[in-house]
């Protein structure tokens, strides 16, 4: 356990860049394959920004998305999606990398996109939007098998950045399922839809499929082919293969499925048994290459087996220019798995453990964790999950992280002491309640007792710093869990730097800023080693309150600035540890007369309060404390007392937190002395939730299924947002908000 807890997960950077850069490139058009250029050509000249290819598996869709990305004479950008992708940060992370390859704007923001909860949608797609409609030359982006990016969030970002498509540019989608949007899309005219019945073919598109596979064959032959296959490209095909070996295809009949099941048979059948026993027993992969090849056959001759069935045309398609990444066809893949299961069944968990090891091996824990929980085997997944959720949570990709503990079940998670830590640090970060006490309750439960001595000293630590994160019992435990903690952290270990942090704000609730500061001061020391960027942020933002305590202005600018340079170049902008940091900074700029920078900082701010929520209430008190002074000092009276409210709920969950109370109420008494000269009134948490959802075209009823809030309050925060902002509609809320720096950048 205290490797899982341990360990943060590193990627290789070659590696994973071969596999992003095949993700990225557009594959040539296959050889012998029907042209869809007339549709082609329509789709075009529609000028519609964003064009729909939607059908089942078998159609043809991704090869005529490769035929329009080789004859356009626009710039061409490719993401192929696969099921890693179904995180919003990971989709937008995908779709701006190879968008970098036609605007440089796009370029920018890679790195960018992530974040966490609303910032996703409020951020990161809105930006992304940006840089595309900003891209100096007309481009086509193809995103193929969009289906399996299929998760709401994934959705809503999506239309978001898709609203941007400048004139004179196009982005196609390919998949099995229209996502919901393109409904919406239709209404403004600017979509196309190519369906089934555009890319079914007729008799003389057939025949080129005949006298590719080398089948003489006549013209009543194949137009009864055609008729009983309905125009289905990829069963017209195998007909043709089929042919070629000697069966009898024209009474072939049925559904999709069970016709193309028979005619793989009849093609796969033919087949020397060393191919056969390669396709069936690598079909398992979604990717393929000759070493992951080799290792899941425990075999050396991989890669001249996918030569050879490249070479035969036989469902294989290349990832890449230099033909080291391939895969299947998905349809012929999917009989492929079924012959596995009929043949081989007890080799599949075998045949996953080894593709989860070799990815494992190649620091591609993501993928080694798809492959394992694929097996079934629950032995190696929870220290694997453990060991990348982090890594995961610093890029963004949270929703990863709760699919992967939500597919190994609260069972298997209870019963890991590392998994359980992991599940209430992921509830915590996202605010969330009561996810976060349940498993904080649950930490309480694990039994430790047959791990090692160090295991269950690393459990206990770790289970210190929950249970002093969430602060539930009182600023003297919250110290003595703290001080436990740094004591039995090494130097060595990733989480000493929370340690320490967590002593320093345990320090501060006690009054006792002197060892505090201290503790802040070797937490940034410790984290730094290790990037753990979020210790450094909120440590250098806590001395910075310090040292303006005690009016030393020019050491908090220093110190302020430190936080945001690890905010920026981390890009961690949208997560609420960000908050405090940002605050901070703001109300140094108010002090400072920098009146643009304070009202950009404020922004940021302001937004990323959104999940500093009572499970950490230290940190989102003293946030909502600095931001209530920042608009003391503005003159804001109005906007401060509306913190000062949302401070008034968070107490009454928290109500012990030691000299930070004391602090809020001589605040309170200060400003009731005050008179502003604004009236302006923040948009709540639950409103800054909801804004994101106003630049898609969702209903009132379908946000509140988005938020799991009822209808009505929907309606009610829409029509709060609409008083704030002094506007009438969504469009006009949207733009008044991108200007406030409430959405976007």
């Amino acid at each position: 356990m205290t490797e899982a807890l341990v360990k943060r997960g590193s990627l290789r950077p070659d590696f994973n860049r071969a596999l992003l850069k095949g993700k990225v490139s557009s594959p040539r058009p296959g050889i012998g394959v029907v042209s869809r250029r007339s549709v082609i050509e329509v789709a075009r000249a529609s000028e519609c920004r964003v064009v729909s290819v939607i059908a089942p598996a078998g159609y043809g869709k991704s090869t005529m998305l490769a035929e329009w990305a080789a004859t356009d004479d626009r710039l061409v950008a490719w993401a192929s999606v696969d099921r890693l992708d179904n995180d919003p940060a990971a989709l937008l992370t995908l779709l701006a990398t190879s968008l970098a390859e036609v605007s440089a704007d796009a370029a920018e923001v890679v790195a960018e996109m992530r974040g966490v909860g609303a910032s996703m949608l409020g951020r990161s797609a809105p930006m992304l939007g940006r840089a595309l409609n900003r891209t100096a030359k007309p481009f086509v982006l193809f995103i193929d098998d969009l289906h399996l990016a299929n998760s709401s969030e994934c959705r809503d970002a999506l239309e978001v950045v898709l609203a941007e498509v400048p004139d004179g540019s196009q982005v196609v989608i390919g998949g099995r399922v229209a996502p919901d949007f393109v409904t919406r899309l239709r209404v403004g005219g600017s979509l196309l839809e190519i369906g089934e019945e555009r890319l079914r073919i007729e008799a003389i598109d057939a025949r080129t499929i005949f006298e590719a596979a080398r089948v003489d064959a006549g013209d009543e032959e194949i137009s009864t082919v055609v008729e009983r296959c309905e125009g289905w490209p990829t069963g017209i095909f195998l007909c043709a293969l089929a042919s070629a070996g000697g069966s009898d295809v024209v009474s072939v009949s049925g559904e999709d499925t069970f016709v193309s099941d028979y005619l793989y048979q009849e093609c796969f059948t033919r087949l020397d048994p060393a191919l056969r026993d390669f396709l069936r027993r690598t079909a398992v992969l979604s990717q393929l290459s000759g070493p992951l090849c080799d290792s899941v056959r425990e075999a050396d001759n991989s890669q001249a087996m996918l030569h050879a069935l490249s070479s035969l045309n036989l469902f294989l398609i290349p990832l890449d220019r230099r033909r080291r990444w391939f895969r299947y066809h998905a349809l012929f893949r999917e009989f492929l798995l079924g012959e596995l299961e009929r043949v081989e069944a007890k080799e599949i968990s075998l045949l996953h453990g080894r593709a989860a090891k070799w990815f494992e091996s190649e620091g591609a824990n993501e993928r080694a964790i798809e492959h394992l929980l694929a097996s079934g085997e629950r032995q190696r997944s929870p220290a694997l999950v453990a060991a990348a959720a982090l890594p995961a949570y610093q890029r963004g990709e949270v929703a990863s992280v709760e699919r992967w503990l939500s597919e190994l079940g609260d069972d298997t998670v209870k019963a890991t002491p590392a998994l359980t830590v992991i599940a209430a640090w992921t509830a915590i970060l996202l605010g969330k309640s009561p996810a976060s006490e349940q498993w904080a309750a649950g930490l309480e439960h694990v039994d430790v007792s047959e791990e090692s001595a160090e295991d269950q000293i690393a459990f206990k630590s770790a289970r210190a710093m929950v249970r002093a994160g969430m602060c539930g019992d009182g600023p003297a435990r919250m110290l003595a869990d703290a001080n436990y903690a740094v004591d039995h952290e090494p130097v060595w270990s990733p989480w000493r730097d929370q340690a320490l942090h967590l002593l320093g704000s345990a320090y501060l609730l006690n009054g006792e800023n002197r060892q505090a500061r201290q503790a802040f001061e070797e937490a940034i020391e410790c984290a730094v080693p290790f990037g753990n960027t979020d210790s450094v942020l909120l440590s250098e933002a806590e001395l910075a309150i310090l040292a303006i305590d005690d009016g030393d202005w020019a050491a908090a600018d220093a110190h302020a600035a430190s936080g945001r340079r690890a905010i920026d170049a981390n890009h961690m902008s949208g997560y609420a540890t960000t908050a405090l940091a940002l605050a901070v900074s703001a109300r140094i700029a108010i002090h400072n007369g920098d009146d643009s920078s304070a009202t950009r900082l404020l922004a940021q701010a302001m937004r990323a309060r959104v999940d500093c929520t009572h499970v950490l209430p230290y940190l989102a008190m003293r946030t909502r404390l600095q931001l209530a002074m920042c608009y003391s000092q503005m003159g804001d009276r109005a906007a401060a007392m509306h913190l000062l409210h949302e401070v008034d709920d968070l107490l009454r969950r928290r109500p012990r937190i030691g000299v930070l109370a004391e602090q809020i109420e001589t605040f309170r008494a200060q400003l009731a002395e005050t008179v502003g000269h604004f009236a302006t009134t923040p948009l709540t948490p639950a409103e800054l939730r909801l804004l994101p959802y106003l630049q898609t075209h969702l209903k009132v009823a379908e946000i509140g299924q988005r938020l799991f809030i009822s209808r009505n309050t929907v309606s009610t925060e829409v029509a709060s947002i609409y008083r704030k902002l002094n506007v009438s509609s969504r469009a006009e809320a949207v733009e008044r908000a991108i200007q406030a720096g409430m959405l976007g950048e």
